[in-house]
């Protein structure tokens, strides 16, 4: 048994939206597009930790429990593919403010505990399919979905029996929304 885990904080969605993404997904895209990520595996990564030590992931869980952010809401109305991961991705044309000090507080102290991050921008999208190398028809509108980000999370990615699976490990709180 390894001791590191490979992990990441990321926006769960909630499961009602899981269902109308993924009928939405089934309906929108050729089933040659690419390989559908699993319902239970959407989600919105804020900061990739990778492979993580026992004593980091109990000193970032400890600095993830001191955030006292805001929630916030999220509208889902962007879409593309990005050709070279194989990636189609669901999105946002305009984070809001809320999710881009989220994910940029949980990525600086990922790198100040020594997990790499990328130098490129933080793009928040959720991913859709994955294989997904050879042009892919992308729908001109999306849904528009909008949730309430009222949690952010810290998961596990781990291969078994051929996939991917993503375990929720921990959960934590944003704070109530102003202006509700």
């Amino acid at each position: 048994m390894s001791s590191s885990r490979r992990l990441f904080f990321a926006l769960p969605l909630p499961d009602a939206l899981q269902q109308q993404v993924i009928r939405w997904r089934a309906d929108a895209f050729s089933s040659e597009a690419g390989r559908p990520v699993a319902a239970a595996n959407l989600h919105l990564t804020l900061a990739f930790l990778g492979e993580v030590s026992a004593q980091k992931e109990q000193a970032l869980a400890r600095l993830a429990d001191r955030i006292a952010q805001p929630g916030f809401s999220l509208r889902l109305d962007d879409l593309g593919h990005w050709p070279r991961p194989g990636v189609v991705w669901l999105g946002t044309r305009r984070a809001p403010r809320g999710l881009l000090q989220l994910a940029e507080l949980l990525r600086s102290q990922a790198a100040r505990s020594g997990c790499y991050q990328s130098p490129m921008p933080f793009h928040p999208h959720i991913t859709l399919l994955r294989a997904a190398t050879q042009p892919v028809a992308i729908p001109p509108t999306t849904p528009g979905w909008v949730f309430n980000a009222e949690t952010f999370a810290l998961y596990q990615s781990v291969f078994e029996n051929g996939r991917t699976r993503y375990h929720q490990l921990e959960q934590w709180p944003l704070a109530p929304q102003e202006n509700r």
